[in-house]
């Protein structure tokens, strides 16, 4: 079995004339990267490509469902779980719960608040609490209704809550109903870290939670540390973006505007660069006890098996923004996976802006560029690492596939080629 518990990712990936990630401002994001600007693809936006795809349902299931609106969930939920369990035991459910994800807003983590990038959020029914887009599992809620469903306050500790309620001197009492709700607040609580093994594995049934992690600092939610670390992607080179300026025009009106404006886009080389965590994987699906423990057979082969699909996402996938006026949908040119001791990113390489090359592009500049740097990184630490390289160009690096599924049955077979 490999000791190296690290599984790198670089993809090299041209876009035609685009716009693929906004701003607040509807502006391209970006970036000064070695003094230069740089159109950029945030982490959000790609993973949330990733994660909506045909690719991740198919082959790594249903991912969570990520909304704020708790009457649209509820009536979700319901409709799922109506044959296990009463309509107010699930509401209560899902109301305890999001106590979590206020908390999390608060915190302003992006695990909790990963936002849904270039998607308008429509606030529909009550909003009375500020609540963040956190990710729930329908796997993950029918585990905490059973955990709900079996506890109640038992007559002696009903004739406790009305003792207290008594024998109360201060000036700001408690109601007998808070007393009581704060009783059956530490017994839930007690109940659920009781059978944290179950709730944890509930949620793993969603692969994006597993991968990508959760954060959650109350309630119900339980906090899962992300396996995937993934890059905001940038230009390999500067970009100075062009301005398009349209009209949408009236057909009953002659020579008649309905409407000008104006969209920044921009076409561009970008590196895309992610790092898998493999015994977190296995943490997070409830392979491992923790992260020192030994791995099993099983429990890698699971682990590299969900690496070869995230691999084939990174590669394929381009977020859906102004996709229908621009339709830049290009797959990868270059793509390296690195079995590492630690995560190692090759950023660097473009920390020098990749320069036009005349005839042709940046494509293959940037190909060269990073072929120099990562082989002076690997030659100047000692580095042993496995790898595997699919390119539609020339490399000079070693261990060149003819297919992108030769490089993810390499992944699939820890590194070394099947016989």
């Amino acid at each position: 079995m490999s000791e190296k518990n690290y599984l790198n990712l670089h993809v090299i990936i041209s876009h035609s004339p685009s716009c693929l990630n906004r701003d607040d401002m509807n502006m391209q994001k970006s970036a000064i990267f070695g003094g230069v600007r740089r159109v950029r693809i945030s982490s959000q936006s790609l993973k949330r490509a990733m994660r909506t795809s045909g690719y991740f349902k198919d082959f790594l299931g249903a991912p969570s469902v990520r909304t704020r609106n708790l009457e649209l969930l509820k009536e979700k939920f319901i409709d799922e779980l109506k044959h296990d369990f009463e309509e107010s035991i699930i509401r209560e459910t899902i109301e305890r719960f999001a106590k979590a994800s206020v908390a999390a807003q608060e915190n302003d983590t992006e695990e909790a608040m990963e936002s849904d990038e270039d998607e308008a959020v429509e606030e529909t029914g009550k909003a009375s609490k500020k609540i963040a887009c956190a990710p729930w599992v329908v796997d993950e809620i029918r585990v905490l209704c059973g955990i709900l469903a079996g506890i109640k306050l038992s007559a002696d500790e009903l004739k406790k809550a009305e003792d207290t309620f008594k024998k109360q001197k201060t000036k700001k009492k408690k109601s007998l109903q808070e007393i009581k709700d704060d009783m059956l607040n530490k017994k839930i609580d007690k109940a659920v870290k009781e059978k944290a093994e179950a709730v944890k594995n509930a949620c793993a049934s969603a692969r994006d939670i597993a991968l990508y992690g959760r954060m959650a600092t109350s309630g119900l939610m339980t906090t899962i540390d992300g396996a995937v670390s993934v890059a905001h992607s940038i230009t390999t080179h500067a970009v100075d973006a062009d301005i398009d300026w349209f009209t949408a025009v009236d057909d009953l009106v002659p020579l008649g505007s309905a409407h000008l404006d104006t969209q920044e886009f921009s076409s561009g080389v970008f590196y895309r660069y992610a790092s898998i965590n493999l015994k977190q994987i296995q943490m997070n699906l409830g392979l491992m006890p923790d992260i020192k423990a030994e791995e099993t057979t099983e429990g890698r082969k699971k682990a590299l098996e969900i690496s070869a699909h995230l691999l084939h996402l990174l590669a394929t996938v381009v977020p859906s923004a102004k996709q229908r006026s621009f339709a830049a949908f290009n797959p990868s040119d270059f793509v390296m996976a690195s079995f590492s001791d630690i995560p190692i990113s090759a950023a660097n390489a473009f920390e020098t802006p990749v320069e036009l090359e005349k005839p042709g592009g940046y494509l293959q500049p940037s190909i060269k560029a990073f072929d120099n740097y990562i082989t002076r990184v690997y030659e100047g630490y000692g580095l042993n690492d496995k790898k595997a390289i699919f390119s539609l160009w020339n490399t000079t690096l070693e261990q060149k596939k003819e297919k992108l599924e030769y490089v993810k049955e390499w992944v699939r077979n820890d590194g070394k080629d099947k016989k």
